[in-house]
């Protein structure tokens, strides 16, 4: 045991952090009156709040006993942002079919207890059914196969 709970004290610098930039991010925006409101005056509100519940759960995590900050899984951050990058990547080349594939064999290879036979399905089925909702249903202009 710690004297520092250190995933809350983390998580409450998060907060703070995302906070901070949100009001980096949102300073240009007038802020107006309660009663005739700017377009940075809900922003602006809400990421004060944000602060504010990170600062109390920081300042909670300082005098509350807590275990060592876990270890970090490499391993699902990486290849679920791997994922995500693919996606844009792989879209205009092979397709949403092509892509949609990929990216389900890529994200599901993060779990430790995987089955390729599984994955496989999933990803075949995943792939289907973005094509049907996607281009079929909604109409999104989007390759479905790969563009030769």
């Amino acid at each position: 045991m710690t004297r520092v709970n250190t995933a809350d004290l983390a998580f409450g610098l998060f907060l703070m952090a995302v906070a901070a930039v949100a009001l980096y991010l949102i300073a240009e925006l007038p802020m107006g009156s309660t009663s005739r409101m700017g377009p940075g005056y809900v922003p602006r509100a809400l990421a004060v709040m944000i602060a504010l519940i990170g600062a109390f759960i920081a300042g909670r995590a300082l005098f509350a006993a807590g275990e060592a900050f876990p270890d970090i899984a490499w391993r699902p951050i990486l290849l679920v942002g791997a994922a995500v990058g693919m996606f844009g990547l792989l879209l205009p080349r092979l397709g949403l079919a092509g892509t949609a594939f990929m990216v389900v064999l890529v994200a599901g290879s993060a779990s430790k207890d995987m089955r390729w036979r599984e994955l496989l399905l999933i990803a075949a089925l995943l792939s289907t059914f973005a094509v049907l909702l996607f281009v079929k249903a909604l109409g999104l202009p989007m390759p479905i196969w790969p563009v030769v």
